[in-house]
């Protein structure tokens, strides 16, 4: 039974969800009114964008183990060249979002197999360095064609009705959550394909599967591949929802805060890249609204400089959680389960993450 309940738990989830819209649900304090409102849906649909970039970092970093800087530089790309297309090319929204993953798959095969001929701190270097080029290109572009410091346009004669103005905004919102879903699907099928698998193989022992005849390159830039293209989409749905794209989402801090999410919720767990995200889009929310409350003005300076910064709290958050979550939530929340059990306490995220994957078989018998 309890197994039933845990595999329905997801369908189930997805359809209260769906129905947030056409509900009347308030949480004071943690959402800014009622679940059918504009200010409210915008919330939820961002924290889903977030929840399924964070998806796509989680393959970088907790199947491939690859640490990644860059990563919002494949975000940026997917919103601002869609932007680009449909403004300067004239063409419609579903043309413009195919071009686009192509040209992401392209850009992302080119730049990865450059980035991916060095590993660890290097190559997080060099994705780093990728993305400050992408930055600037936006930020000082002489054609003004990205907006520059103010930004992008959303050009919304290219865009069906329906997605647009804010009275459509549970239409953005349902579209968000029609792509944190499929991303979770696309995600869950790639880490338990022969490629995840054997990227879990490079990410614990690249020698060892290099000594048994495969190609730990390749497997690495699939996973690259596909995570920088997930997040190029994610991109795209950014761009509806926000009716525009400005140049931070293609800075290194942005890719910071991916970090940020997954190893809150945890590395390694796909239900943790998702809470982790929601978790820091509310709390970002929250304490952008906190800064402002008078008590915090008056505080003394030593106190009232750092509680202005949220990103001041959000990175004091991200240190206590290494110090003494090191599974972040779903680690946590794996071990209480445990507990619970009457079962060891283990560090694994399977049992958190609805047997995350199957155990991946030994390295020897997925060579034979």
């Amino acid at each position: 039974m309890s197994t039933l309940v845990r595999r329905a738990a997801p369908f189930v989830l997805v359809v209260l969800l769906a129905c947030l819209p056409l509900l009347d649900l308030r949480l004071p304090g943690l959402l800014p009114g009622p679940t059918y409102t504009p200010g409210t849906l915008h919330l939820l649909a961002l924290a889903m964008v977030m929840a399924a970039l964070a998806l796509s970092y989680h393959l970088l970093l907790g199947v491939a183990g690859l640490l990644s800087f860059g990563h919002a530089l494949y975000f940026g790309l997917g919103a601002y060249l869609l932007g680009v297309v449909m403004g300067e090319l004239g063409l419609g929204l579903l043309p413009s979002v195919l071009l686009v993953l192509l040209v992401g798959v392209v850009v992302s095969t080119l730049l990865g197999a450059i980035s991916l001929r060095v590993s660890g701190i290097p190559f997080a270097m060099v994705t780093l360095a990728f993305a400050q080029a992408g930055s600037v290109l936006v930020r000082r572009d002489p054609g003004r064609v990205t907006g520059g410091e103010e930004g992008l346009r959303l050009p919304t004669d290219q865009v069906p009705d329906v997605l647009v103005g804010v009275a459509n905004t549970r239409h953005l919102y349902w579209l968000a959550l029609a792509a944190v879903v499929l991303v979770f699907l696309l995600v869950t099928w790639v880490q338990r394909s022969r490629a995840g698998r054997v990227a879990e193989a490079v990410r614990e022992n690249e020698l060892r599967v290099r000594v048994l005849g495969m190609r730990p390159f390749l497997v690495k830039l699939v996973i690259f591949v596909a995570a920088s293209v997930i997040a190029s989409g994610m991109g795209m749905v950014h761009l509806l929802l926000n009716s525009g794209a400005v140049p931070h989402i293609v800075s290194a801090e942005f890719t910071i805060s991916l970090l940020l999410m997954v190893v809150i919720g945890g590395v390694g767990s796909r239900w943790g890249a998702v809470a982790g995200a929601v978790l820091y889009v509310l709390l970002n929310q929250r304490l952008t609204a906190l800064v402002q409350a008078p008590w915090v003005h008056d505080l003394p300076a030593p106190l009232r400089i750092p509680l202005s910064e949220p990103m001041f709290v959000l990175g004091t958050l991200f240190v206590l959680v290494v110090l003494f979550l090191p599974g972040g939530i779903a680690g946590t929340v794996s071990r209480m389960a445990g507990r619970g059990r009457g079962a060891p306490d283990t560090d694994t995220l399977d049992g958190v993450d609805d047997q995350e994957s199957d155990r991946m078989p030994p390295v020897d018998a997925g060579a034979r």
